[in-house]
């Protein structure tokens, strides 16, 4: 691309900021001439690489171009009147003339590579909307969402010493439920979960304590001071970014926004007041909402937005779906003393190594969850005690057998949805998938001045680093010169039930499919924690890891996937070995720390092939 752009690099090239519409480059000449496919490789090049549009059109002969010549020419101005007849023509929107092709190509050099050598992956500074850059608007950016994503990358803009503005508006969920900046993971998600996690966990750990010497029993649990705790706990964060915001100079507005051009947004405060602001660059990072159950009754459901703010214990309960949402819910329900049912569809944890999803699903029926299994609810009835009375039937089968059993609560956590809906995307010419999701190529939505990060883009893993990690590198594509993407491979993740499951790469269904199953080679074992073996109620070999690999290319690990207390802890470690290019040999060599769960992997001597038993026994 930059030889046919004429160079490797360099200034050069016209200062001049072309006027008009730029969403698109026309270029027509001789079909087979040098100059004609020269322009159009540099041409096609950019289109991948930057915002550039181009419509291309070949001509047959030199004598049908010159035929056209003069009417193509005609709206461009007394500039291109002595155009060459021999010399493709090339034009930005409807009337800015390039020049000659070898002016044509550097200026599409200088404006859209930046002059800065061949090695680019994509554009530093998305330049599809330059004519936006002559106006003067209200902020540099707008970030429209004030969760993990939005505040990340509004601050890491605003070190650029660009004016930002932050909007966020919680739309209460239909039980009600409201909460302050910081998104899904601080106030209903990740933050809560880990904390009701915890506590759950410290109940096993007291029934442990009787072995370890501790006298007193597991007393009951506390479901108002646990709620309360961690909900003063949030508040403090909810402060906390705020004021983080501020010390960044980012200002931030608890509003609705939604489009009303192509650089003006409406936004209706709590009080329903409405104003405008402008801005050159929006960045869209709303993320999503929990799906709803969409049978009668199903208005007196709860989702996980609501789960960590009951006033009252749950009792009860029954969690609809599969999720890891839904497992990690009933999991810690279950550790805190609760009778919690899980209704699953069809599989546990969709799009996880299925091994892995079906011993977690074993281990929570070990502890006491119960599992209702290929079977769907299809109405609620509120008794007169407030109960509720959930029938359901088998999956697939909605005349099939019908049962009934009765919950003082109803969960629902089959997955969530995109929060684009208000935003008139449309208006704007940004396109959305059938989920409402954003589709973007490194984070550029179809509209050259919007962008969007975190789960509301289509084909994002849904987890709060990647939405942190998307919107720093997105500012610094922006602001600070930068030509790296973000890299969407190897991302570890942990699903938090009581026994916990992390993993990074490959599934070993994935991988299978992937490479064929001659070409993988499955290191495995079962195995029991130091502190597990001696209380009796924990059992034995519970826990398990496995390393997944490749045979030709010298036993590289495609998928590392443990189950066990911690598992979190030892994939963000085992992760950066993968992404280094770890192969078989590189854990066999590794000395472990003794004794930990973490050296499990790297004594691992049993393949799955070999059919040996992979259960241990002993320290």
């Amino acid at each position: 691309l930059m030889a046919a752009a004429g160079g490797a690099g360099g200034g050069g090239g016209t200062d001049r900021v072309p006027a008009g519409d730029h969403s698109l480059l026309h270029v027509v000449g001789v079909t087979g001439s040098e100059s004609f496919e020269k322009l159009v490789t540099a041409v096609r090049g950019l289109e991948v690489l930057t915002l550039l549009k181009a419509e291309v059109r070949g001509v047959e002969s030199e004598a049908a171009f010159a035929a056209e010549l003069g009417a193509l020419v005609a709206p461009l101005g007394s500039a291109a009147a002595d155009h060459p007849t021999t010399a493709p023509l090339c034009w930005l929107g409807d009337d800015d003339y390039l020049g000659a092709p070898e002016d044509a190509l550097e200026y599409l050099k200088s404006t859209f590579l930046l002059g800065r050598g061949a090695s680019v992956p994509l554009r530093a500074v998305p330049n599809g909307d330059l004519a936006s850059e002559a106006h003067d608007f209200d902020y540099d950016v707008v970030v429209i969402g004030g969760g993990s994503g939005g505040l990340a990358t509004s601050k890491a803009i605003a070190k650029h010493e660009k004016r930002v503005l932050v909007v966020d508006y919680v739309k209460p969920s239909p039980a009600g439920t409201k909460w302050g900046l910081g998104g899904t993971c601080v106030n209903v998600g990740c933050i809560p979960k880990k904390l009701f996690h915890t506590a759950a966990l410290l109940g096993d750990y007291a029934k442990d304590g009787a072995t370890y010497g501790w006298a007193h029993e597991k007393g009951a649990h506390d479901w108002e001071k646990l709620r309360e705790a961690v909900n003063d706990y949030i508040k403090s964060l909810n402060f906390g970014y705020r004021t983080q915001l501020r010390e960044k100079g980012v200002i931030y507005k608890p509003a609705l926004a939604s489009f009303v051009d192509d650089h003006t947004v409406e936004l209706q405060d709590r009080k329903k007041k409405r104003s405008n602001v402008t801005a050159r660059r929006f960045i869209v990072a709303t993320g999503g909402r929990p799906n709803q159950l969409e049978i009668p009754g199903g208005e007196h459901c709860i989702t996980s937005d609501d789960i960590f703010q009951l006033k009252q214990a749950p009792g009860k309960t029954l969690v609809v779906g599969a999720s890891y949402v839904a497992l990690e819910c009933a999991g810690f329900l279950t550790g805190l003393g609760y009778d919690a049912t899980v209704m699953v569809r069809s599989i546990l944890l969709r799009g996880f190594d299925q091994q892995m999803a079906n011993m977690i699903g074993e281990f929570m029926e070990h502890e006491g969850t119960k599992f209702i299994h290929r079977h769907v609810p299809t109405r609620i009835e509120k008794q007169d005690d407030g109960k509720l009375r959930v029938f359901y039937v088998p999956s697939g089968e909605r005349e099939g057998e019908e049962k009934s059993d009765v919950f003082d609560t109803v969960l629902v956590a089959t997955g969530r949805y995109a929060d684009t809906s208000g935003l008139n995307l449309d208006k704007v010419g940004v396109t959305v998938d059938k989920s409402g999701k954003i589709v973007c190529k490194h984070n550029q939505t179809t509209a050259p001045h919007i962008y969007a990060v975190g789960d509301v883009v289509s084909g994002n893993l849904e987890l709060t680093p990647l939405a942190i990690q998307e919107g720093k590198m997105l500012a610094e594509r922006l602001f600070g010169g930068s030509r790296k993407a973000f890299d969407m491979d190897l991302i570890p993740t942990t699903v938090f039930t009581p026994l916990e499951y992390g993993c990074v790469g490959l599934s070993e269904e994935l991988a299978i499919e992937r490479y064929g199953e001659d070409d993988i080679e499955v290191y495995h074992t079962n195995f029991t924690p130091l502190e597990w073996q001696m209380p009796e109620h924990r059992g034995e070999n519970k826990c398990y890891v496995k390393l997944i690999c490749h045979i030709p290319d010298d036993m590289r690990v495609l998928g590392y996937h443990v189950l066990s207390p911690n598992a979190g802890e030892q994939t963000q470690g085992f992760a950066i070995g993968l992404r280094l290019g770890a192969t078989f040999h590189t854990f066999q060599d590794l000395v472990g720390i003794h004794p930990t769960t973490a050296e499990e992997v790297t004594t691992l001597d049993i393949t799955k092939r070999s059919g040996e038993s992979a259960e241990r026994s002993g320290c």
